[in-house]
C-alpha cells in the first residue's frame, strides 16, 4: 500500500506540468519538438546516470534541440521499483534499470540474475557481441515489448562485491549471513543456494539496515558500494565472480513506436554504439573507486573466492538453481536461456576470451 501512494504521488506531480504528448501510432516528424524523462536508478557520477546523460547530450545535439532529455537521478522520482513502473506506464518515457528489478516487470529477464552464465574475461566485448548478433536479446526484447518496454541493450558496469560485516573467507561463512539482494525471486534463490540468507530491501534502506544490524552484508558494483557509502558500514569486501551487475536502458514501447524512423534509428544506433564502452568505462570506474575506499578506510579487507571454491559455488548454482529456473522466468525461459549460453560461447570466441 505505502508503494502504491508513493507511486501515485509521484504520477501526480508527473503529470501536472504542460508536457509533449503523443498519440499512439502516430509519427513524429523530425522537426517535432519532443520532450522526455529518463530516471535512472543510481547515484550521480554512476553509470546509468553518467550514459544517460551522454545520451541526453547526444540526441540533443544531433537535433538541434528537437529531442530534450531531462535526465533524474536516484531517488528523483522514486525507488527502483517506481521508476520502471512509470516507464511500463508511459509516465515517463525512458529508464535506466537494471536485471533484478526488471525481472518483476518481465520474468525473462530474470535469467540475467542467474549466477556463473558471464565469462570474466572481456566480459564488456562480450556482452556487445551477444546483444547485436545473438539470438537471444531479440527474443529478450519480444518479451520486454509484451510489458510495454523496450530493451535498448545490456550494459556491464561492474562485478558484485559482497560487503560484509563479518569475515568470509570459507563457504562455511556464508550460511546463515543475512545479506540484502534486489527484489528478484531469482537472485533469492542464487544466494540462498550458498547458505546465504538474502533479504530483498529497496536500495535506499541499505546503509541503515547494515547500520542497525539487520543486515550483515550486501551485493553491489563498487562504485555503488563508494556512492552510497556502504564501505563504512561494513569490514570485509567478497567476490564471489558470479555476477556481473547489467544496466538495461529502455523505452516506452508506445513512445518508442511513435516516433519517427529517424528518431528510432538515433536512438538504437547510439546505445548499439556504447555497450563495450561503457563497460570499458565501468571498469576504470572500478579502479578508481576501490582505490578512494582504500584510502577512506585502508582496514578494509578483500578477499576473492580462489578457482576450487568456485567451482563449489558453480556445482551449487547448477544443482539448486538452474534445474527450477523456469518456475521465476517463465514462458521460453528454458529455451533462451540455452540461446543465451551458445550466444556467450560464440562471443567469446569472436573476441578471444577464453575464462
Amino acid at each position: 500500500m505505502k508503494h502504491r501512494i508513493v507511486l501515485f504521488a509521484i504520477i501526480f506531480v508527473l503529470l501536472i506540468p504542460s508536457v509533449t504528448l503523443f498519440a499512439e501510432g502516430q509519427k513524429e516528424a523530425a522537426s517535432t519538438k519532443i520532450e522526455a524523462r529518463f530516471p535512472t536508478g543510481e547515484s550521480e557520477g554512476d553509470p546509468m546516470t553518467v550514459w544517460a546523460k551522454e545520451f541526453a547530450d547526444y540526441m540533443r545535439k544531433e537535433t538541434d534541440g528537437n529531442f530534450d532529455i531531462t535526465v533524474f537521478s536516484y531517488g528523483t522520482l522514486g525507488e527502483n521499483r517506481d521508476i520502471v513502473e512509470l516507464g511500463q506506464m508511459g509516465v515517463v518515457e525512458f529508464v535506466f534499470a537494471d536485471y533484478g528489478w526488471t525481472g518483476s516487470f518481465v520474468p525473462q529477464a530474470n535469467i540475467l540474475a542467474l549466477h556463473y552464465v558471464w565469462p570474466r574475461e572481456k566480459l564488456p566485448q562480450v556482452m556487445e557481441w551477444v546483444v547485436l548478433n545473438g539470438d537471444f536479446f531479440p527474443m529478450l526484447e519480444e518479451k520486454f515489448r509484451a510489458n510495454d518496454l523496450v530493451p535498448l541493450g545490456l550494459y556491464f558496469e561492474g562485478w558484485q562485491w559482497m560487503t560484509s560485516k563479518k569475515p568470509v573467507n570459507s563457504l562455511d561463512d556464508f550460511v546463515g549471513l543475512k545479506t540484502r539482494v534486489m527484489g528478484s525471486e531469482m537472485l533469492t534463490r542464487d544466494y540462498r543456494a550458498y547458505g546465504i540468507d538474502p533479504t530483498p530491501l529497496a536500495y535506499g534502506e541499505i546503509y541503515s539496515a547494515l547500520q542497525t544490524g539487520l543486515l550483515d552484508a550486501q551485493s553491489q558494483p563498487m562504485f555503488a558500494n563508494y556512492s552510497m557509502a556502504f564501505y563504512e558500514v561494513a569490514n570485509h569486501f567478497i567476490q564471489l565472480w558470479a555476477e556481473p551487475f547489467i544496466g538495461i536502458p529502455l523505452v516506452n514501447a508506445a513512445f518508442f513506436d511513435s516516433l519517427s524512423p529517424e528518431y528510432q534509428d538515433m536512438i538504437t544506433g547510439y546505445w548499439d554504439s556504447v555497450i563495450a564502452k561503457n563497460g570499458e568505462w565501468s571498469n576504470e570506474l572500478f579502479e578508481s573507486r576501490l582505490k578512494s575506499i582504500k584510502e577512506k578506510r585502508p582496514e578494509i579487507t578483500y578477499t576473492e573466492m580462489n578457482d576450487q571454491q568456485i567451482a563449489e559455488l558453480r556445482k551449487m548454482a547448477e544443482t539448486k538453481v538452474y534445474p527450477n529456473f523456469s518456475e521465476v522466468a517463465g514462458k521460453d525461459s528454458e529455451k533462451m536461456l540455452e540461446l543465451l549460453l551458445k550466444d556467450i560461447k560464440k562471443g567469446m570466441a569472436a573476441v578471444g576470451s577464453t575464462k
